[in-house]
């Protein structure tokens, strides 16, 4: 292996995205760094990465009088405070998207999370999102819920970019690819031009682990005990072979001959949260041609100094992540629960996240009328 690991783990067809944003990385020419040093050629946000950005220090202090001056609620100054920094890193990461092809070089914001449960009003939130961001290299991201599954094919049939998020379970994955195909479809039906719209599909891994390990304790055993950390990437190799399954159908083809992009698997939630696991487990264990991995800054650094690179860890291994889950079900994990309840979660942890946002942009719009 060389010395530049991520750009190993790139050429071996796995693109590297980083999961935070923030003005001061943006300010900073960090983000820039990182594209041309450290092979990263995505962004991911979402409403906790922006919590904390905005509670960090003082960077957003000067546009937030000017919003306060301008008289804006809360959620209006929210919307233009994250707008702000994604269309700026749309703008760092523009020359990736133009050498791409529009692979790459995209940035994700996502839509108010309190929204994941209503059809109509988040593709509405995805269309405002899209005309204030304002930049072909952007992903709308809409969560994969029961009523997300529509909003992904209307807001794809209206021709904008979707980074479908949220997504634990086999069965909701091939909803979200059947989804993905309807929108575009539809898209082509409606004259856009196909070859300039991306997808992908965020397949949360750890965050199946953690669930999962806790079940196992609780069962206890020696059998329980030696399960532990194999269900997230079995998962997650499982789905990807839903993927070449769908992918490989004569629907995929029609749209294929019509110039569209595949919808990318990405894996999302890649740091470990055990820290018996190695640290690097989530990005090692699911490396595949044309998948991405969105990763936090620790696990970035972490795979840039000890990460390795053994090839295709995913394709010849469905067999065996099948007999994983098997074994799982055998030991009692009801894995249909298991996702239910990680979707469940998902859902209102973003949502939880959304309203600490919105309470802090309250509190320092406040902060300026005192001032």
């Amino acid at each position: 292996m060389s010395k530049d690991r991520l750009g190993d783990l790139s050429a071996a067809g796995v693109a590297v995205w980083l999961d935070d944003i923030s003005r001061q990385r943006l300010s900073s020419g960090n983000l820039a760094e990182l594209r041309d040093d450290r092979h990263v050629v995505g962004v991911t946000s979402n409403p906790t990465i922006f919590a904390n950005a905005i509670f960090a220090g003082d960077d957003y202090q000067t546009q937030l009088q000017e919003l306060r001056l301008r008289g804006v609620s809360v959620d209006e100054a929210a919307r233009a405070v994250t707008t702000y920094d994604v269309r700026w890193a749309c703008d760092v990461l523009r020359t990736v998207y133009d050498s791409s092809g529009g692979v790459d070089g995209r940035v994700s914001i996502e839509v108010d999370p309190r929204l994941a449960h209503d059809t109509e009003r988040t593709v509405a939130e995805a269309k405002a999102l899209w005309w204030a961001v304002d930049r072909p290299n952007l992903f709308i991201k809409i969560p994969a819920t029961t009523a997300g599954l529509p909003a992904i094919s209307a807001v794809l049939a209206e021709g904008i970019s979707v980074n479908v998020t949220l997504i634990f379970g086999l069965d909701r994955y091939k909803q979200v690819m059947d989804a993905f195909f309807e929108g575009m479809e539809r898209a082509h039906k409606a004259g856009h031009d196909l070859s300039t719209m991306a997808s992908v599909a965020s397949f949360f891994v750890s965050r199946v682990d953690t669930e999962i390990d806790k079940r196992l304790d609780a069962i206890g055993g020696e059998a329980a005990t030696a399960a532990k950390g194999k269900a997230a990437v079995a998962n997650a190799r499982l789905a990807h072979k839903a993927y070449t399954e769908a992918f490989d159908s004569p629907r995929w083809h029609a749209l294929a001959g019509a110039g569209a992009l595949p919808q990318r698997p990405l894996w999302a939630s890649t740091s470990s949260k055990n820290p018996d696991y190695k640290d690097t487990m989530y990005v090692e264990d699911l490396v595949v041609p044309g998948s991405v991995n969105t990763m936090p800054q620790a696990t970035l650094d972490a795979f840039a100094d000890h990460g390795e690179v053994s090839g295709d860890t995913v394709s010849g291994n469905y067999t065996e992540a099948a007999a994983v889950m098997d074994s799982l079900a055998a030991l009692g994990v009801d894995y249909r629960d298991v996702i239910e309840t990680l979707e469940r979660e998902g859902v209102e942890k973003f949502a939880k996240s959304w309203d600490e946002l919105l309470d802090g942009v309250s509190e320092a719009l406040a902060e300026q009328a005192r001032s």
